[in-house]
């Protein structure tokens, strides 16, 4: 059930799967950014929502998580504006059988300005059997988010990780540099939505985090029809990849964005050794 724990939790953060080292997939790891990473400096430059693009005031997108041949979780993402800000609650949880063998209980926010696509920051509180961590990522961009000026130099952001082990009663904080606009790892998601998704036109992005800066590349490959709890939808097909993580030679992530005005993310798959996770949207609201 370890597998399937860590399965769940990085699929509910799915860019954090992307980045997250292969020995380790928690989020609390003290990496630096230039392990596993790339210099924040070197890191790829957002790009801000394409034009006309329109978030929503107020949505909740739910999911079934199967794992291998049984329905194992529950995955609700809510999103709400608060300004120039969106802000984005997710939670996973097991259901049935499931949690009688392993049970996990995780709450995951994250905001980021709708304008630039810049994230403000990310936390994260998760219950997985007797481990309880709380986690809080805040990021501050640089002044020229999200692109330097022209024939500038961009100015680095700064990023800060606290995290408290409320079994233990500890807490530790850490800093260091990110590039002037980054996306994290549930932001992400929607991020990307935002982004025009043409077929064989692949984008990059930097993602932050742990304390270090990942590049992605979001392949746009191919249109597909698929069948979910909530309906049948035209979808653009995008795999992200990225040079570091644990992704690389050990599996796939693919995402399916409604091919319409909204880019709803409405089936995730992610393909490992150990088998196969997906998320169906169940319902819209």
């Amino acid at each position: 059930m370890n597998r399937f724990r860590n399965a769940l939790l990085a699929m509910v953060c799915l860019p954090a799967l992307i980045s997250l080292p292969a020995a380790a997939q928690k989020f609390s790891l003290p990496f630096t950014a230039d392990k596993e990473g790339v210099p924040p400096a070197q890191a790829p430059l957002m790009t801000p929502p394409m034009q006309g693009y329109v978030f929503p005031q107020h949505q909740t997108l739910t999911f079934t998580v199967d794992w291998r041949v049984f329905t194992a979780g529950r995955a609700v993402f809510q999103l709400d504006q608060a300004g120039p800000l969106m802000k984005v609650q997710a939670s996973a949880d097991t259901v049935g059988a499931t949690n009688m063998i392993y049970q996990v209980i995780d709450r995951f926010q994250s905001s980021f300005n709708m304008a630039t696509g810049c994230s403000a920051g990310f936390s994260k509180q998760t219950q997985e059997g007797r481990r309880k961590i709380n986690s809080d990522l805040v990021f501050t961009p640089g002044a020229t988010a999200p692109a330097p000026v022209a024939g500038g130099q961009p100015v680095l952001g700064t990023q800060v990780l606290t995290e408290r082990n409320v079994v233990k009663n500890t807490t530790k904080t850490q800093q260091g540099q990110i590039p002037a606009c980054v996306t994290d790892a549930l932001s992400g998601i929607f991020y990307v939505g935002s982004q025009k998704l043409t077929v064989g036109q692949d984008f990059k992005l930097p993602l932050a985090d742990a304390l270090r800066t990942v590049a992605v590349t979001m392949k746009v490959e191919a249109r597909e029809d698929v069948k979910t709890p909530a309906g049948t939808f035209t979808t653009i097909r995008v795999q992200p990849t990225a040079d570091a993580g644990v992704v690389k030679n050990r599996g796939t992530i693919t995402i399916w964005y409604s091919d319409d005005a909204r880019h709803l993310p409405v089936q995730i798959r992610a393909k490992m050794l150990w088998g196969t996770i997906t998320f169906h949207l169940q319902s819209v609201q």
